[in-house]
């Protein structure tokens, strides 16, 4: 499939609340996983909430990958968007959930850029 690029969303469940709420370690895992995806860092920009949790973003020429940590739920929340075919977004995903000692993950890859969307024909999903 030809596509601008491909976004990773995934959700991360029963992670080491520990590194969950390191400002950090997290920082340094969304690096390398950037980075082990063969992706180039351009900026980091992370948060650590009180009283607990962590948000950043890893601006990479490709694109970015971010975070949300909830410790106290032992989840984190992920995205890692790349554009072009180069970088392969699940590469940096799958060193996240390890990393984060993720016992269950839920993911899916979007395409981004197949054209024009129609919204006319969106179904808004109410959760």
């Amino acid at each position: 499939m030809n596509t601008m690029g491909r976004h990773v969303i995934a959700e991360l469940w029963e992670c080491d609340i520990e590194i969950l709420d390191d400002l950090q370690k997290i920082e340094r895992i969304m690096v390398n996983a950037a980075l082990e995806a063969g992706a180039e860092v351009r900026e980091v920009a992370f948060h650590k909430f009180a009283p607990h949790g962590v948000s950043g973003v890893v601006i990479i020429s490709e694109s970015h990958l971010t975070i949300h940590s909830f410790p106290e739920h032992g989840y984190a929340s992920i995205d890692v968007y790349t554009c072009g075919q180069r970088i392969d977004p699940k590469v940096a995903c799958d060193y996240i959930t390890m990393q984060l000692g993720s016992k269950r993950r839920e993911s899916i890859e979007v395409p981004r850029g197949l054209g024009k969307i129609d919204v006319s024909e969106q179904k808004l999903e109410i959760l």
